[in-house]
């Protein structure tokens, strides 16, 4: 049986944790990382935004703290916001798209909180993507769905990732 230790968010803010956790309530969560699965999708996701940010005015975040609540940070595997690089360390605002990638450890009921706490902040887009079955999914204020052409957009400005290129 494992022990919950109360952090306090000073705490938390002023430790630095390698790989980056997540704070929720006062708890510091690991994040599931290290498989080549997840680690080469996120590598090919972020270069295909990222070659594109002036085309669509976008700034590309890896493992980017965001406050989603007072007491909860969470750490998106990639967080893209709209105009110029933010002038804080700690993402306040919501970013436009926050895309988590599947870890073989992740479970359905963290990754629902994961998308419910952005989709509370009013983060317009949340992507998740399974990178052993090539699937994405698109979440918004409008409910979810399956990118069943393999393609996940966004709109204003429009976003659009071929799910299928990120499993080379």
């Amino acid at each position: 049986m494992s022990t919950i230790v109360n952090v306090p968010i000073s705490e938390y803010l002023d430790t630095v944790y390698r790989p980056d956790r997540e704070y929720i309530d006062g708890e510091v969560l690991e994040r599931n990382l290290g498989d080549v699965d997840h680690s080469r999708c996120q590598t090919l996701m972020t270069h295909y935004l990222c070659s594109r940010e002036k085309e669509w005015g976008i700034v590309v975040l890896t493992e980017q703290r965001v406050q989603v609540k007072a007491t909860r940070f969470r750490v998106p595997d990639i967080a893209v916001v709209l105009g110029a690089l933010p002038s804080t360390p700690i993402l306040h605002e919501p970013p436009f798209l926050c895309i988590e990638i599947l870890s073989r450890g992740d479970s359905m009921d963290d990754t629902q909180e994961r998308i419910d706490d952005y989709l509370a902040f009013r983060v317009p887009h949340v992507w998740i993507v399974n990178p052993r079955k090539l699937r994405g999914f698109h979440y918004s204020s409008d409910g979810m769905r399956e990118a069943k052409d393999g393609i996940l957009r966004t709109a204003n400005p429009e976003i659009v990732v071929p799910v299928l290129e990120l499993g080379k």
